[in-house]
């Protein structure tokens, strides 16, 4: 399998030929975020078999992006974000909006998606109360990978997501103060110990940043993917974790050919 970082927390996983993307964001600006690091994503990273919608922030459901998606993609997406984002109607002719909750499972070719529950602020915001629960998502094909969205630690983490192999976590945010219902390098470390998978990439961080902010706090742009591979080193010292640069793509090990490894 093969993992892809666009930046913030777009990522394409390629898995038993099929390409998964998630929170797509084919955009240089969005309101007051300018991208910083990293180009925009180029073409080819719209390609994909089926698109993972984590929740209604503009940051990880926008539109726009998911305009440039091939017609009749397949886009996942917590439940109740149809009535909630009235703007989807420009994209609900062309695509396959299906909306999931929590424990819901939809098959894509080889592959089974199921949707998790997150911790995370459910809300369109800043246009109005509408709102529909933050999911992440488990992908299993070839292996198992978590693609957590925008959540903060929750008792159950780890038993909702079960057993996975790669985590893609988010470790950062897009302005200088982390709140509630989000994961930072530290806290995601504790996810990461909590989870125990073999592999893990650290996402959302370092993309973004708000026009007029350079000089504040700029160390929560900067260092949020390096403080996690260090921090992940003591707590979850058997995780092999890959920091990518925008646009890099990492090539890992499915299950079967880890077990044909061992014997």
């Amino acid at each position: 399998m093969e993992i892809t970082w666009w930046g913030h927390a777009t990522v394409t996983v390629r898995d038993s030929g099929v390409r998964v993307l998630t929170d797509p964001v084919f955009a240089g600006r969005l309101a007051h975020l300018r991208r910083r690091r990293g180009a925009v994503p180029p073409p080819q990273a719209a390609a994909a078999d089926v698109v993972l919608v984590s929740h209604l922030h503009a940051d990880h459901l926008h539109v726009g992006s998911l305009a440039r998606l091939a017609p009749g993609t397949l886009v996942l997406l917590p439940r109740g974000a149809r009535a909630a984002v009235p703007a989807l109607r420009r994209v609900r002719d062309r695509l396959r909006l299906t909306e999931v909750a929590a424990g819901d499972t939809v098959d894509v070719g080889p592959l089974t998606v199921r949707a998790v529950p997150a911790a995370h602020d459910g809300r369109r915001v800043p246009f109005g109360p509408q709102r529909a629960p933050a999911l992440g998502y488990v992908v299993e094909g070839a292996a198992r990978t978590y693609f957590a969205g925008d959540t903060g630690l929750f008792d159950a983490m780890a038993e909702e997501v079960g057993a996975c192999d790669v985590a893609l976590l988010p470790v950062g945010g897009w302005g200088p103060f982390l709140g509630h219902g989000h994961l930072d390098a530290g806290r995601a470390a504790q996810a990461l110990a909590r989870l125990a998978p073999r592999a893990a990439v650290p996402v959302h961080y370092g993309t973004f940043w708000p026009v007029g902010m350079d000089a504040v706090r700029p160390h929560e742009f900067h260092s949020p993917g390096e403080d996690f591979v260090r921090l992940a080193a003591r707590t979850a010292p058997g995780v092999a974790v890959h920091r990518l640069a925008h646009g890099e793509s990492v090539r890992l090990p499915d299950a079967a050919a880890r077990q044909e490894g061992a014997r």
